[in-house]
């Protein structure tokens, strides 16, 4: 008897959905910038990014590039889980767009509102393991904010600091560091 390997199938459908979120996306907003970037993960990690891509296209969920109104610096939080500093986001709640996940999780993460301004980047994230793969989208919007003090009020509980950066002075341990720079630049 031959067992039948549904990791296939959850990646088939986690591309599909892919697939579907990338064009919408595409459609609804105007100019952003494209990344790709490939991550190579665990069986279990595999699973539960498919999972996530399934639910909502996005397997990191949703996030922002925010900078105070004068433009001087970007804010980063730091993810313990990670052991990094990154862009504030996470998950997309079902039915909940990828805006409206940014602007949650920037709440939560950083206890700021900010004003939206479109997307700034989609990037086109590849997930393999071993010989299983999908992709899902990283959406980032870009927003501006005049409030500059910080409160973390994760629920989660991986967010342990938020900082105003100036974009020449980010942490060597910033995730995606390289292609924040570049997105800095050009925003």
């Amino acid at each position: 008897m031959t067992t039948v390997n549904d990791l296939w199938f959850l990646a088939d459908r986690a591309s599909q959905r892919a697939e579907q979120r990338y064009h919408r996306v595409s459609r609804e907003y105007g100019e952003y910038h494209t990344f790709e970037r490939l991550d190579t993960v665990r069986r279990r990690r595999f699973r539960t990014l498919a999972t996530r891509i399934v639910d909502s296209g996005a397997p990191y969920g949703a996030h922002t590039i925010v900078t105070p109104n004068d433009g001087q610096s970007v804010l980063l939080v730091r993810h313990d889980g990670v052991d990094k500093w990154v862009l504030p986001g996470g998950g997309v709640h079902r039915d909940e767009t990828y805006e409206r996940a940014a602007v949650r999780e920037l709440h939560e993460e950083a206890g700021i509102d900010a004003q939206y301004e479109g997307l700034a980047s989609l990037t086109r994230v590849q997930i393999r393991s071993g010989n299983y793969n999908t992709w899902g989208v990283l959406p980032v919007f870009e927003a501006q904010t005049n409030v500059t003090a910080l409160t973390v009020n994760d629920p989660d509980g991986e967010i342990s600091d938020a900082q105003w950066f100036h974009p020449d002075s980010l942490p060597e341990d910033t995730r995606d560091r390289a292609q924040l720079r570049e997105l800095l630049e050009q925003t």
